[in-house]
Parts: structure tokens; sequence; C-alpha cells
């Protein structure tokens, strides 16, 4: 079964049920504005989960393969996982951009930050993982780092816990850090 499909299948029911429980939304919406713009793949982040080492950056991860072929994946050891999201293009695209609301076709492959393994991958599976931009089928640092990808974009995403799993669960850490390289299959036209 699909280890990302199950996840989603579990933040979906955890998100109805902060709704069910009055979550109030405003730290998330403040969050996404920020968010939603890939940041500068440059940008150093100051606050890390290990002292004594700088915050990694888009940089600090390394990817081979180009669009629609699996990516090898490196993270390095030198630096300490970022806690907020960070998103680099790799390959730009030259299609239509994501839109929230729109219906995705997405290939991705995820690593696991502690323990620098391959947890999932729609490649290996041969089909890409469908998803509505924005409605909460899928991790929030889904959600916020794929608006403005292009069909035909391969685009890195370093996802914090607080975007991602948090707690943990279906294989996943608690307060994992995720990296996930993601191909634009499919992004209709506006």
């Amino acid at each position: 079964m699909r280890t990302f499909g199950m996840i989603v299948a579990a933040a979906v029911g955890a998100a109805l049920a902060l709704s069910g429980c009055g979550h109030d939304d405003d730290h998330d919406s403040s969050a996404s504005s920020s968010a939603m713009a890939p940041m500068a793949s440059t940008e150093a982040i100051s606050a890390t989960a290990e002292p004594g080492k700088r915050a990694c950056t888009a940089e600090d991860i390394t990817v081979s393969g180009g669009f629609g072929t699996p990516p090898t994946i490196t993270i390095a050891d030198t630096c300490a996982p970022p806690k907020t999201l960070i998103t680099k293009d790799l390959v730009k695209g030259a299609g239509p951009e994501a839109k929230s609301g729109q219906q995705l076709a997405m290939n991705y492959t995820l690593i696991t930050w502690s323990d620098k393994k391959k947890l999932d991958s729609s490649f290996d599976r041969g089909e890409p993982f469908e998803l509505t931009l924005g409605a909460g089928q899928v991790i929030p640092g889904w959600d916020q780092g794929l608006a403005g990808i292009k069909q035909g974009g391969r685009r890195l995403l370093i996802v914090p816990p607080d975007l991602g799993y948090g707690q943990g669960g279906m294989g996943i850490k608690p307060n994992e850090t995720l990296v996930f390289v993601t191909d634009a299959v499919k992004v209709p036209a506006s």
C-alpha cells in the first residue's frame, strides 16, 4: 500500500479532528502567505535542532537525475535540518503554473532526514500522485511548497515537522524533517 497515500489520509483525519475542536487557523494563514513563495535557496535559517550546527539550505541537498526520472537525493551531514519550509526549483518547467484549487498530478520521492533513507516514491510505482492543491489533502508543506510550480518542473521541498507529520506515524518518526523531490507531471491551464 502506498505509504504517502496512507499518510495523506491520516493528515486529512487529523485536520478534521482539529477543525472539530475549534482549532484557530489564524496561525496557518500567516504562515501560508510567507511560505507560498519559494525562499531564496541561499537563505540561512538561524534556528537549528542541533547546537553548534548551522541550518541546512537547499544547496546542502544534492539531487541527481532530471525531470521524469527517479532522483537520487543526498543530504549533507554537516548541518542541521531547517525549521522553515525551503523550496528550490531544480527544473523550471514551461507549462502552466500551479494554483490553489487545481488538480495536480505529481511524481515524488520522499527521504527522511534522520536516517537519510527513501521512505516512499511514486516513481517506483510508475504512477503519479493526484491531489487538489490547497485543499488539505496533503501535508501543509506540499500545499504551500508546490504553489507556483510549472508543469514540467522539478522542485525540491525540505519540510519541517510542523508542516509535515509532526508526531509521526506510518513509518515516519516524530519531529521528522522530510525531503521531497517532486515532478509536476500535470498542471491544468488556468
